[in-house]
């Protein structure tokens, strides 16, 4: 379809022109991820638990540090971007650390073209699932990668945070999928003074979309958990209230901002 091959290519072109910026930001410190550090958080760690021996698919994987900070923990993975620079950047992050993460560059839904394999966990995390405009047929091909009884793991931003504008002081957009969001901005989160303007479309999906789509998906929810926090400065008119731990300065600790869920798939 045209529109579908259009929001392929805005998208594709606008997270080429973010990685540039963002392989260079402080925000993704690649002085401190060579030097051994995790990009993975706390929250992140915790609910991942233990990796060793297992295999992990990684989606939207942007250009390899939590994949790799993932085999770090004894996992096998595969990573996957929209981007070419991304996946470029990736592979060569890697080689250069001597890791065995393996990286794959394609949109989500054309993976099953290009990966035949089960995975113990499919692992996907922060501002990911907004990219895509059909997450029944996102819940299916997670589904189609794990292992009988192997688990999805997300951590994605709460929908209630995608209603405000970027101010947060007014409500600007549904709570529910009414469709594509068009949007221009001018820098990126990771580098807000980055001299790029860049076009994207992206959508809405409520809480009762995630779990709809992954029940009706051979997949059981095994665990579901809101926070009143950020583990990353990323929005405007943030406080940090703990270390690492973010909320909107104009509404204190009153904001759903991130939600955890963990699904696993129903044995054969």
């Amino acid at each position: 379809m045209k529109e579908e091959e259009d929001y392929i290519n805005i998208n594709r072109t606008s997270w080429n022109l973010k990685t540039e910026a963002h392989y260079q930001s402080e925000f993704y410190d690649m002085e401190g991820f060579l030097n051994g550090n995790s990009s993975l958080n706390t929250l992140d760690l915790e609910i991942l638990g233990s990796l060793a021996g297992k295999s992990v698919l990684h989606l939207q994987c942007h250009f390899g540090q939590d994949t790799i900070s993932l085999e770090r923990l004894g996992a096998s993975v595969t990573g996957v971007d929209l981007s070419e620079v991304a996946i470029a950047k990736a592979k060569a992050l890697a080689a250069s650390l001597n890791s065995k993460a393996k990286f794959i560059q394609c949109d989500l839904y054309d993976l099953p073209r290009h990966l035949n394999l089960e995975f113990d966990i499919v692992f996907t995390s922060y501002g990911t699932i907004g990219w895509l405009p059909d997450l029944h047929k996102w819940a299916q091909i997670i589904n189609s990668f794990l292992k009988p009884k192997g688990r999805l793991i997300l951590i994605e931003f709460h929908p209630v945070v995608w209603m405000f504008n970027d101010s947060f002081d007014k409500l600007a957009y549904s709570y529910f999928n009414r469709g594509p969001i068009k949007e221009t901005e001018k820098g990126t989160y990771a580098d807000r003074e980055a001299e790029i303007t860049l076009d994207y479309i992206m959508w809405n999906h409520n809480l009762g979309e995630v779990f709809s789509s992954v029940l009706a998906n051979n997949m059981d929810i095994e665990s579901f958990s809101e926070y009143d926090y950020s583990p990353y400065n990323i929005f405007d008119n943030m406080v940090e209230i703990e270390k690492k731990k973010y909320v909107i300065s104009s509404l204190e600790e009153k904001l759903p901002m991130v939600y955890s869920l963990t699904a696993r798939k129903r044995p054969n």
